[in-house]
This record gives structure tokens, C-alpha cells and sequence, in this order.
């Protein structure tokens, strides 16, 4: 949000920026080093099962604390809870359940292009659930049009064409011990299959998350309950997806550092951050700097992973780049109508005012 006079906001559009740039960041070391620790054997839904846990043990004493405060909040009814449990099954049970296969059979730079198509899911049920307008004559709402389906073409190609290898690096000893699924065609294209059917719950989530915390906006408690109720559901999950008992037990090491890492950042951290930004900002704005996180996703795999890179993924990170450069510029010509918008409203009350010191005094009262 901006000021009548134009000028940014350090609350309300600066800092959402900084915020979602440094979340896009540390979603990278995330998923690098998880993805190190299931190439040396530990399973996906043990990685989410126990980091889901553990955010949600840490969550527990804060959120006793922050019920007992004297706060004016709405009352928790079991309508709520039930959305809360929609939440978990979400953004927890059905997307991270699927994406972390996803990488399993991929890779973290997988992961980071197919997400490329979130920002379109999200639009598309943004318009949907009426959270987002769009004029098929407005420039703007045009280049957010193009922008999803430059997103869904750069996505397709990331993941349908290899091409010729252009970078190869040999995989970190350090790191991992086993050869990765993604080398096989066939795993890379069932990865990036099922990271794209998690973008639509993560879309779901997120505009689901949008509409509750507006109607709640206890964030601290929508937070755990709703990590509370995923991790429930995932433990119910895991002996159908994992049923060797011996697995369940977590070698100290790198599968440690990853469920810890993991518990502490993603359960806490980005679900606070996000959750923070997609009330400021809405959710259309929190799905858009996923095109960053290719570049910092290739980075981390050729350094930590010894990831090679194929033209197709060159080509595809291209096509993403672009798309998030229409979509920037579509939101900067919807923001910038806006402004002219108040600037003419307040110009029709500067002229009435003369005739009506009412609302003279009304324009004064906005512009404070």
C-alpha cells in the first residue's frame, strides 16, 4: 500500500519484499540439504513427519503463552478448527507430502521451476474465490494473462525437455552417497509430475490461509493450529507410506541437520513470514518471487549436489524469467492506476469543497 502522495511504505511494500526475498533463499538451503539427506537413504515422509513435529512442539509453548495474554480475538468455534484442519491437509498432508517425493525422484532445481506455475494456480483461484479482479482490457490484467501461460510453457519445457548437458559437476562425497533418481529420465519427468499437483493444494493453501486469516487474524494461533492438525494428519499418513519400522530411525548426520533445519525454518519461520506477507500483500504477491528461487536452486546443486544442467533447463529458467518480468511490470501499471484513481477522487473533493466544507474536511482528514 502506498501513501495519497505516492511515496512507498516501508511496512506495507518494502518490507513484504525483503521478507519473501530472504524466504526464497533459505527455501533453497532447505530443500539442498533434504535433498542430500534422501539421497543417502532417508525417506520423504519421515523427513516431513518429524520436522512437522518438531516445529509444532516448538510452536506449543509460545502459543500457550499467547492465549493467556489479554488480547481481543475472535472466538474459536469448531468452524474454525475445521478450516485450521483444511489448512494442515493442505499445505502440509497433500502438498508437502507430494512435492518432497517430487524432489525425491528430481531435484531441489526441479522443484524451484515447476513452482513457477503456483503463481498462476493462485491466480486463477484468486479470481475464482473473487480475491483478485481482472479486465480483459486492462494492460495489466493482459500481462498477468501472458504471465500465466509463460509460466505454464517454461514450466513444460523445464521438465519435458532435457536436451544436450551443458554443466557437469561430479556429486560431493561429503554430501551424499548414492546415485540420484534425476539422472533417469523417466524419475525426472514422475518428479516434476507430482511437484506441479502440489502446486495446486499449495495454491489452495495459500488463498485458504488468505481468507482465514482475514476473517482470524490471530496469526500466532492460525500458525499452530494449523501445523498442529497437519502433522496429525501426516502421522496418520505415514505407515501406509513408510511402513519399515527401522527407517523411522534418523542417522546423526546430514538427515539430523536436515530435520532439524527444516523443523526450526520451515514450520516456524516461513509459515510466520508467509503468512504475515499474504495478509499484507495478498497471495498473488507471495507466488511471484518463486522464479527467484531457480537461480539460487542451480547455484546451491552444482556447489552441494554436483548437479548437472541440461539445455532444456536453461531454456525453461529463460521462459520463467521473462513471465516474472510481465508480471512485475502488470503490477506496477495496476499500481501506479490506483494512485491516479485517489489522485482524482481527491481532486472531485478539492473542487466540491469549496461548496461544502463537509467534505473539505473529510479530504483533510485522508491525506493525514
Amino acid at each position: 500500500m502506498t501513501t495519497t502522495n505516492g511515496t512507498w511504505s516501508w511496512m506495507d511494500d518494502v518490507l513484504p519484499f525483503v521478507v519473501m526475498l530472504m524466504i526464497t533463499c533459505l527455501d533453497m538451503s532447505v530443500l539442498t540439504i533434504v535433498k542430500a539427506a534422501m539421497n543417502g537413504g532417508m525417506g520423504s515422509i519421515i523427513y516431513i513427519v518429524y520436522h512437522d513435529a518438531l516445529g509444532t512442539l516448538i510452536l506449543l509453548p509460545f502459543f500457550i503463552i499467547h492465549i493467556f495474554r489479554n488480547v481481543a480475538r475472535p472466538p474459536l468455534t469448531f468452524r474454525l478448527l475445521f478450516r485450521f484442519a483444511i489448512l494442515g491437509l493442505l499445505g502440509t498432508c497433500l502438498s508437502q507430502v507430494l512435492s518432497y517425493a517430487g524432489i525425491y525422484y528430481s531435484s531441489p532445481t526441479m522443484s524451484s521451476a515447476i513452482s513457477n506455475l503456483n503463481p498462476a494456480y493462485t491466480f486463477l483461484l484468486a479470481i475464482l474465490f473473487r480475491m483478485e479482479s481482472i479486465d480483459i482490457r486492462s494492460s495489466s490484467s493482459q500481462a498477468k494473462l501472458l504471465g500465466t501461460i509463460i509460466a505454464i510453457s517454461g514450466a513444460m519445457v523445464f521438465t519435458l525437455y532435457q536436451g544436450p548437458e551443458i554443466y557437469h559437476t561430479n556429486v560431493s562425497p561429503d554430501l551424499t552417497n548414492r546415485v540420484p533418481l534425476s539422472q533417469q529420465p523417466l524419475n525426472r519427468v514422475f518428479g516434476g509430475l507430482l511437484i506441479a499437483i502440489s502446486g495446486i493444494f499449495a495454491s489452495m493453501w495459500n488463498v485458504s490461509q488468505t481468507a482465514t486469516v482475514r476473517e482470524y487474524p490471530d496469526q500466532q494461533a492460525v500458525v499452530f493450529w494449523y501445523c498442529l492438525f497437519g502433522t496429525i494428519q501426516c502421522i496418520a499418513l505415514s505407515p501406509f507410506l513408510e511402513p519399515n519400522p527401522s527407517a523411522w530411525v534418523v542417522q546423526p548426520g546430514i538427515e539430523m541437520l536436515a530435520i532439524v533445519y527444516g523443523g526450526v525454518y520451515s514450520t516456524i519461520i516461513r509459515t510466520i513470514g508467509v503468512t504475515w506477507c499474504l495478509k499484507k500483500k495478498g497471495p498473488v504477491f507471495v507466488t511471484m518471487f518463486t522464479p527467484l528461487s531457480i537461480v539460487i536452486a542451480v547455484i546451491m546443486g552444482v556447489t552441494f549436489l554436483g548437479d548437472s544442467h541440461h539445455l532444456g533447463s536453461a531454456i525453461g529458467a529463460i521462459i520463467v524469467a521473462v513471465r516474472f518480468y510481465i508480471v512485475m511490470w502488470g503490477h506496477a501499471k495496476e499500481k501506479n492506476k490506483l494512485l491516479v484513481a485517489m489522485d482524482e477522487d481527491l481532486d472531485v473533493v478539492d473542487e466540491l469543497g469549496s461548496h461544502a466544507p463537509l467534505l473539505s474536511s473529510v479530504k483533510h482528514k485522508s491525506e493525514c
